[in-house]
């Protein structure tokens, strides 16, 4: 897979905190001709090499680790890929096949964790983390940050990483319809949101500056880690004492290189998806970062293949 320049690189950092910025906002703050940040954001949108979504939050989400029989560990990915409560579906190395997150209202989490994730295709064993608390959610991803006046430039309200997922409220059909558009395409222009929805374009941008700046949808960029060059992506299952549980999700969600963090229930308390350049720069960050001497055990394990990232499924790669 080849890596993003240095141009489009600074391009992705930019959305990465404004999702919709304007390809002469993008321009301004790089400092840069807005001709060609035009030109190249356009097709790194249009090749999918990076894309803009939205996710509806709700009230529970929990991680699921599968143990799947030989051979079909892909096909429970693609599998639970296809839902449409699934963030991110992953296989991975160690002892479990599959990883996946999902949103659900907490009324059904009984019935996902009794009756629809044991019937997946290939699944011999499963084990379920609820999520307690989000300390990063890829929303609040920079792998490569931009300078404070930069950042300062971009900020707004609807971009921040709360580490909130559960603030989503129920909507009219004008809204429905909005927030259905903007979670297929989150650069979509109020011109087309409001065609999608019925309604003026004036009104397409009042209300979706309420469904953003409410959280009724989030936004995110969905890049993969290695066009950023960080090919070596791995989950960490981090057993901690409770008391020290806040302090060090506070210290992973202060690291560049953590892409996801969150507290869960289980034999873990501490979920981490992290980017890095290779093994040895991932052998560091388990064993010499600080959080790393108050933690009890750390399970490392690869993320070798993604199917879906951001609420956005994947295609299989091309091998």
């Amino acid at each position: 897979m080849k890596e993003l320049t240095a141009l489009e690189r600074a391009i992705v950092s930019v959305l990465q905190i404004d999702p919709r910025a304007s390809w002469r906002k993008v321009a301004e703050v790089l400092g840069e001709s807005e001709r060609t940040v035009s030109r190249r954001g356009t097709e790194l949108l249009a090749e999918g090499l990076v894309s803009v979504v939205g996710i509806r939050p709700e009230p529970a989400s929990v991680i699921a680790q599968l143990t799947c029989s030989p051979g079909t560990a892909r096909a429970a990915a693609a599998s639970l890929a296809q839902r449409p409560d699934t963030t991110f579906a992953y296989t991975v190395s160690g002892s479990g096949d599959v990883v996946a997150e999902l949103l659900i209202p907490p009324a059904r989490l009984s019935t996902l964790l009794s009756e629809e994730l044991p019937a997946t295709i290939g699944l011999t064993h499963a084990t379920s983390y609820p999520v307690l608390h989000y300390f990063r959610t890829i929303r609040g991803w920079h792998p490569h940050p931009l300078t404070p006046a930069q950042v300062s430039a971009l900020q707004a309200r609807h971009t921040v990483d709360t580490g909130r997922l559960d603030t989503a409220s129920p909507l009219d059909g004008v809204d429905t319809a909005l927030v259905e558009a903007l979670c297929a395409d989150g650069r979509a222009t109020f011109e087309a949101l409001g065609r999608r929805a019925n309604v003026a374009e004036s009104t397409a941008r009042r209300r979706i500056d309420w469904i953003l700046g409410t959280d009724q949808v989030q936004l995110r960029v969905v890049v993969e880690p290695a066009l950023l060059g960080l090919p070596t992506e791995a989950l960490l299952w981090i057993r901690v004492n409770p008391a020290l549980v806040e302090a060090v999700g506070e210290e992973l969600a202060r690291d560049r290189r953590v892409r996801y963090a969150a507290a869960v229930a289980g034999d873990c308390q501490i979920v981490a998806d992290v980017a890095v350049e290779d093994p040895a720069s991932l052998f560091a960050l388990v064993t010499a970062s600080t959080w790393a001497r108050q933690v009890e055990r750390v399970e490392t394990t690869l993320v070798l293949e993604a199917r879906k990232r951001g609420g956005l499924r994947l295609a299989p790669p091309a091998w």
